[in-house]
């Protein structure tokens, strides 16, 4: 079953880690579904950015505990995706000015 590609990827993680992977590997991270797998993460990325994906790691992020004065809660657990583009492919570029 293909999954709407928009609700697969939910968002790039840009942090300084990811912008110099970017920069040196061509490796790209996104905040993906929780229940989606990699082959649906990588077919997301090619629909989406129109690029040629070669690899994707996943990993699993835990919710942090979280307090406000004396009420604690959990933020929400969550998954990233790296994903390696081919060799040649165009980058992606997060803020394309239109």
């Amino acid at each position: 079953m293909i999954k709407d590609p928009h609700k697969i990827i939910i968002r790039p993680v840009i942090t300084e880690k990811t912008t110099q992977l970017k920069a040196t590997s061509g490796v790209v991270c996104f905040e993906v579904a929780r229940s989606a797998n990699k082959i649906e993460i990588k077919h997301a990325v090619e629909v989406l950015f129109k690029t040629k994906v070669a690899e994707v790691r996943t990993q699993s992020k835990p919710g942090k505990v979280r307090r406000v004065g004396k009420n604690s809660g959990k933020t929400k657990n969550w998954k990233k995706a790296f994903v390696r583009l081919r060799d040649g492919e165009k980058p992606i570029d997060y803020f394309e000015a239109a």
